[in-house]
């Protein structure tokens, strides 16, 4: 120890983490909760964390408690990029002591179903549209009202804005599309996340002018329905991030 450090002049408190974790399902934002078994807030939906144990980082307690509350296997939790969003502070933010919170956000395709798992403080896990995840309360239905258990709307409306940015900057909305994909499968990606409408020819030129978001495939063409003529098919191009980004529009939501 220190010599003349006191580690009693202090009041102790915890850490916890939690986890915005998204996915694009049938067309819809979803976002991962877990049913709350334990008090506070028993019944309460809530998104997934718990407290960092005393010889862990921030990171490997986000993992650990992301398998244990949903019963993600280990590999596919391991294998997430997971994005530290903000730490949360506020003295009144748990009631049962003071809490900071360590939030960590990440947008994945393909993501399996949950299951609430054997450890942790969690008797049910489901992925949940963002809109209705946004109102989710008690109960066995997400959708009962009442707000999400802690901070967490406030948690979750910073994340959905965080994973809103990195389709901007990044070439992250092409892996929710097929390895061959239209330009309106991706734009649709794009309409998913950021919950607005996107004037398609102005759309498709800035797509088509961002130097390697996107690569033609050669002689490819999908029938899209109507009586229009097939779609050109598109792959992810080499690039990782966009430049120029391509920017939402600025009046929000528009659906």
């Amino acid at each position: 120890m220190t010599a003349g450090y006191d580690p009693y002049a202090f009041e102790p408190f915890a850490v916890t983490v939690d986890l915005a974790v998204f996915t694009v399902r049938a067309g819809a934002l979803h976002v991962l909760l877990i049913r709350r078994g334990q008090e506070p807030y028993a019944g309460t939906w809530a998104l997934p964390g718990g407290f960092v144990l005393p010889r862990e980082s921030a990171e490997t307690a986000a993992r650990r408690e992301l398998a244990e509350e949903t019963g993600l296997a280990p590999g596919v939790v391991a294998a997430l990029h997971l994005e530290q969003l903000r730490t949360y502070s506020d003295p009144d933010r748990d009631p049962r002591m003071r809490v900071v919170s360590v939030a960590f956000t990440a947008l994945v395709p393909d993501m399996p179903e949950p299951a609430a798992g054997g450890g942790g403080d969690a008797d049910r896990a489901r992925w949940v549209p963002v809109g209705e995840a946004a109102g989710a309360g008690a109960g066995p239905d997400p959708g009962a009202g009442s707000g999400l258990a802690f901070d967490h709307a406030v948690i979750l409306a910073d994340a959905r804005e965080r994973v809103g940015s990195k389709l901007e900057y990044t070439c992250l909305a092409s892996a929710f599309c097929p390895p061959e994909f239209t330009l309106g499968e991706l734009q649709a990606v794009y309409e998913t996340v950021w919950d607005t409408a996107l004037d398609r020819p102005n759309f498709r030129r800035k797509v088509l002018a961002t130097p390697g978001f996107v690569e033609a495939v050669p002689g490819a063409a999908r029938l899209t329905g109507g009586r229009g003529k097939p779609a050109a098919l598109y792959r992810p191009g080499p690039a990782t991030t966009l430049h120029p980004p391509l920017l939402r529009p600025s009046e929000g939501p528009t659906r």
